[in-house]
């Protein structure tokens, strides 16, 4: 059951932004004064990524854990409400974001995918992410673990 009204509920689902969000913000912050530079949703690659480093020839997309299923993470839930509708639209987002991955890997980019939790709970840890940029490899998710149960913030 719904707490608030179906017009108040679709005002708030459309509220919600795709680009400049408070964890690509976190994420682009961390690289600018880490000394990197980058270009932002470059609409000539696939799935637009966040974050583009083009000397690394890197990729960078920033997921929410909810819209985009990050496997086993306590913040990918499915609403009570419509449940077979969520399932539907969060699982063409997945399928989505697995193509636009391999057609950058086999486009020679490399991709970074970082997930809204480790901004949340793993911020001390952001080092794995230059050791990624500049050490190589073709595919990287952070956190490599997701949190399984929600964390008390005090």
């Amino acid at each position: 059951m719904d707490l608030v009204s179906a017009a108040t509920r679709s005002r708030m689902m459309s509220s919600i932004k795709g680009k400049n969000t408070k964890p690509e913000l976190a994420v682009r912050r961390f690289l600018h004064a880490s000394g990197f530079r980058f270009r932002l949703h470059r609409k000539d690659l696939p799935g637009k990524p966040d974050v583009v480093l083009p000397k690394y020839q890197l990729a960078i997309f920033v997921h929410g854990c909810f819209w985009h299923r990050h496997a086993g993470c306590f913040y990918s839930t499915v609403p009570a409400s419509r449940e077979d509708f969520w399932r539907a639209k969060l699982d063409r987002n997945v399928l989505r974001d697995v193509s636009h991955v391999s057609e950058l890997l086999s486009g020679g980019w490399r991709v970074l995918v970082v997930w809204e939790c480790g901004l949340k709970h793993s911020c001390s840890k952001m080092g794995e992410l230059l050791d990624f940029i500049t050490a190589g490899g073709e595919f990287f998710e952070w956190p490599t673990s997701p949190p399984r149960l929600k964390l008390d913030s005090s």
